[in-house]
C-alpha cells in the first residue's frame, strides 16, 4: 500500500509559478514509476506529466511541455511538480498517482490514468488572469 499526499496547491497569476509536492507513504517508494495528473470543473482527469522510477525517464503532456517540470527525491520519497509561466487553463485540481513496476532499466513511465494504482486527494491550483 502507497498513500499519497499532495501539497504546494494554491491562487497564482498568469505568469507566475507554483511547486507542488506529493509525499508517499511506505519504504519501497523507488519501485514506483509517478505521474501527476490534473481535472478541470466538468472536464475528464487528463495527464499532465509522469517520471520512471529512476527518474531516469520523464514525458509531458503537449499543453505542459517546457513550463513544467517533474522530478523526484527517492530519499525522500517525494515527487514534485514544478510549474512556470502559468496560464488560466492551467487551473485544475492536481493528483499525484503511483503505479508498482518491474522495470529493471528504470525508464518505464505511464501515461494513462486506469494504469496507476494509487492516487493522491488532489490539491487545487487557481490561477488568475
Amino acid at each position: 500500500q502507497v498513500q499519497l499526499v499532495e501539497s504546494g496547491g494554491g491562487l497564482v497569476q498568469a505568469g507566475g509559478s507554483l511547486r507542488l509536492s506529493c509525499a508517499a507513504s511506505g519504504r519501497t517508494f523507488s519501485s514506483y514509476a509517478m505521474g501527476w495528473f490534473r481535472q478541470a470543473p466538468g472536464k475528464e482527469r487528463e495527464f499532465v506529466a509522469a517520471i520512471s522510477w529512476s527518474g531516469g525517464s520523464t514525458y509531458y503532456a503537449d499543453s505542459v511541455k517546457g513550463r513544467f517540470t517533474i522530478s523526484r527525491d527517492n530519499a525522500k520519497n517525494t515527487v514534485y511538480l514544478q510549474m512556470n509561466s502559468l496560464k488560466p487553463e492551467d487551473t485544475a485540481v492536481y493528483y499525484c498517482a503511483a503505479v508498482g513496476t518491474v522495470d529493471y532499466s528504470g525508464s518505464f513511465y505511464y501515461t494513462a490514468p486506469g494504469e496507476y494504482d494509487y492516487w493522491g486527494q488532489g490539491t487545487q491550483v487557481t490561477v488568475s488572469s
